[in-house]
């Protein structure tokens, strides 16, 4: 990597790191720490989900126009202000302020920071690039969520301010860093892309068939993996499987230990595959992480083979978003038109969170009480990732779908044709 590029991974990592302190927690510090109850708790949350779908509309145009590092730098302020607020907040109103505040800042870093990455890679390079951003979030995310439960004590509230204290922190860190970075081809401080394209804006994204159907894939792989993380998947192994909210960490761990390990082995055989065939065959080994669920559950054997079941489930799902990780988000910038990897990338975040949002309300009642149906609901998903993958690389360059085909050539981002003449077939 160069100089820039490591920078912002390292940047990125940071703020992974910070965010790792809180996410574990807010639940727990708003409902019982400040004494505020579930309902309250859920609204938070809520607040926090529901900022990011207001904003993310309006972040694509703004990197596309000022450029990323000048978003990123906003974006981290506001969030270091809404991490200081939640841990400050005694009343509900503060809270769900502070939450709504924290919510729009995080949710706007992350496609300034992939817009970022774009800047500095090629599009030999995007691929390794992307995975190493996903390996670093998520060992920072882990680090940071095991040193801050040490660090926490629901008797203790000033535990807590000093965790969201420490959050504030590596957002800023992340500004100050951003700052350092040189951008190559001469982009610096406030200056855009060169515009292109640009000038269609929502009717040339909406216009390019690709990228919706892209979107649309999207929206299916949040709602059917990472939506049902803590909420459907959880609610089903604890009711279904026994599992206990003990075995529901050592779960997690394993996904996240899964991607730390299987992250840069991945790598190399997913750079030699088409992406539309890496998409789909994710498809498939999360219909047999959901099978093991299923037998966790309703296969009728002894406790520790549905807790060994359980915990597979979410290793499966783990090699899946390490398979991901290299796949989707560079696909994304080398569909954009020049002047608009901002808006495309702002697109795909809109489309993640709104999975985020649908994907526990749909999941967490099916999970907790409709065992069979949520199983096979969620397999169906699954295998439907397979068809979308496979589908989509009928509308993809040769290069597009598999960039190694490039060789030494340097490829430039998007369809040959403007995007507003991809034909339909």
């Amino acid at each position: 990597m160069g100089a820039a590029m490591r920078r912002v991974q390292v940047g990125s990592a940071l703020s992974s790191f910070g965010v790792g302190f809180t996410v574990p927690f807010l639940y727990v510090y708003v409902a019982e720490v400040r004494e505020l109850g579930a309902g309250a708790a859920g609204v938070v949350l809520a607040a926090f989900a529901m900022a990011a779908l207001v904003v993310l509309p309006f972040t694509g145009r703004a990197i596309d126009r000022r450029g990323p590092m000048p978003v990123l730098l906003v974006a981290s302020g506001v969030a270091a202000v809404g991490a200081v607020g939640l841990g400050l907040a005694v009343s509900e109103p503060a809270a769900i302020a502070a939450a709504a505040v924290l919510g729009a800042g995080t949710a706007v870093l992350q496609p300034a920071l992939a817009t970022m990455i774009v800047w500095c890679s090629s599009p030999e390079t995007r691929t390794r690039s992307f995975a190493m951003q996903f390996f670093l979030q998520n060992l920072g995310l882990g680090i940071g969520g095991l040193i801050g439960g040490q660090i926490v004590d629901v008797n203790r509230p000033d535990s807590f301010l000093l965790l969201f204290g420490i959050e504030a922190v590596m957002f800023l860190v992340l500004a100050g860093i951003v700052l350092t970075v040189r951008m190559p081809q001469g982009q610096h401080l406030g200056e855009a892309a060169p515009k292109g394209d640009s000038k269609g804006g929502l009717r040339t994204l909406l216009g390019h068939r690709a990228m919706v159907q892209l979107c649309v894939l999207g929206f299916v792989l949040f709602f059917a993996c990472y939506g049902q993380f803590e909420s459907g998947l959880s609610a089903y192994g604890v009711e279904a499987a026994g599992i206990s909210p003990s075995t529901l960490g050592i779960a997690l761990a394993a996904n996240t230990a899964m991607i730390v390990v299987a992250q840069f082995a991945v790598l190399k055989f997913v750079e030699r595959r088409k992406r539309s065939r890496v998409i789909a065959a994710v498809g498939i080994i999360w219909a047999v992480a959901w099978a093991a669920a299923g037998w966790a559950g309703l296969g009728g054997g002894s406790q520790a083979m549905a807790t060994a079941a359980f915990i597979s489930t979410y290793a499966l799902f783990g090699l899946g978003e390490a398979m991901l990780s290299p796949t989707v988000a560079p696909l994304v910038a080398d569909l954009a038109p020049d002047g608009m990897v901002g808006s495309y990338n702002s697109a795909f975040a809109l489309v993640k969170q709104l999975a985020l949002a649908v994907g526990p309300a749909v999941g967490g009642p099916m999970g907790a009480a409709l065992h069979g149906p949520y199983i096979v609901t969620f397999m169906l998903f699954s295998l439907g990732i397979t068809v979308l993958g496979l589908r989509l690389g009928k509308r993809l360059t040769p290069v597009q779908d598999q960039p190694s085909l490039a060789g030494s050539r340097v490829v430039m981002k998007g369809a040959p044709e403007p995007a507003t003449t991809v034909s339909a077939g």
